[in-house]
């Protein structure tokens, strides 16, 4: 007998419950600790790799998290997709804490990840069909359903089945790997999804093209992202709002255009100053931030970004300053210099101090 597959035979995304006003997620003190050995006497000590970590994502927004290298960047998408414990803060999805209002299986329905790696993503024994296939039918779907939904996923990231369907990871390209990643991704019908550096590997062209894509297949599929990069100017192309860590700690987010018109942190102006530029008469003659970040084993008191400030002051050793909204639409920034009446001299006054 021949089972009937139908359009039917899907995974149906999890049922929105707070409606828009809700956020999509919110992460909140979220932080984590790894414990290390080393010193004299074998002296235990900790590295800070994310501390206290707040924020939340809109329903069908994308969210861009930017930063230099061991920032905390990557740490944060594999604590949010519970690939590590973490040691404090909480996670809520779409108004269920995770852990006690929604379990782990659920999460994991309804938000999924995209590596950089994208041949490291995929398992090298399974045919390209069988890898999108392998979580539906992990979720209960019929093996006949699971490859048709496979095929269809094919399709919508640009890939002709009848060609792709059948190979193995080792014998298509990079970029067409990545589609394939995504496909994976979609199979499960999530509504959030996370990308940690998922074009950061490919050539200039193919990251066109797949920005590209995933900007139609948010449109098409209603999807959230969580887009994590170190090009800053992928993360304008494809972000509403933009995070911005230093060493573990986010120090400003607001909307992606207010960040770049008017960057408050200190940080986010020495990377936009640091980008690239095609103007032979704008180029770069001085450094706009020297030095190495701290070691987070031992990072610096008060702000962990005075040690390489060119604004810092005393204040700024003494205590960290704290996310606060400096237009009261939702540009946050953590640094005196922005925060009316700080104490610090480059601070705004307040009209009621004034």
């Amino acid at each position: 007998m021949i089972e009937v597959v139908t359009a039917v035979d899907k995974l149906e995304p999890i049922e929105d419950i707070g409606g828009e006003a809700q956020p999509l997620l919110h992460v909140g003190g979220l932080t984590k600790h790894f414990p290390v050995r080393g010193g004299l006497f074998g002296k235990s000590k900790t590295v800070r790799a994310v501390d206290d970590v707040t924020f939340s994502i809109g329903k069908g927004e994308t969210v861009g998290i930017v930063g230099e290298s061991g920032c905390g960047k990557s740490t944060t998408a594999r604590l949010l997709m519970h690939l590590m414990p973490r040691d404090a803060g909480d996670i809520i999805y779409d108004g269920r804490k995770v852990g006690r209002e929604l379990s782990l299986r659920e999460l994991r329905r309804g938000m999924q990840m995209v590596f950089q790696d994208s041949y490291a993503s995929l398992n090298p024994r399974l045919t390209i069909e069988e890898s999108i296939a392998f979580g539906p039918k992990v979720h209960g779907m019929a093996d006949s359903a699971a490859r048709v939904l496979a095929r269809d996923l094919l399709g919508k990231v640009g890939l002709r089945p009848e060609t792709f369907a059948n190979r193995y990871p080792h014998e298509i390209s990079g970029g067409q790997r990545q589609r394939v990643n995504i496909a994976r991704a979609l199979a499960l019908s999530p509504r959030l999804v996370i990308l940690d550096e998922a074009v950061s590997a490919l050539d200039k062209s193919v990251e066109a093209q797949v920005l590209n894509l995933l900007v139609d297949l948010k449109r098409e599929f209603g999807l959230t992202y969580l887009f994590i990069s170190h090009d800053l100017n992928v993360v304008r192309y494809i972000s509403d709002r933009v995070l911005v860590m230093y060493l573990g700690e986010v120090v400003e987010l607001g909307p992606v255009d207010k960040v770049w018109d008017a960057p408050a942190h200190p940080y986010t102006q020495a990377l936009l100053a640091a980008m690239p530029s095609s103007d032979p008469d704008n180029r770069t003659l001085v450094p706009p931030i020297t030095g190495d970040p701290p070691n987070p084993i031992d990072p610096p008191p008060g702000c962990r970004f005075h040690t390489r400030c060119p604004y810092a002051e005393p204040l700024c050793s003494e205590t960290g300053p704290k996310l606060t909204d400096i237009d009261h639409n939702g540009h946050e920034v953590a640094c005196y210099m922005a925060i009316p009446n700080s104490g610090h001299s480059r601070a705004p006054v307040s009209e009621m101090t004034a």
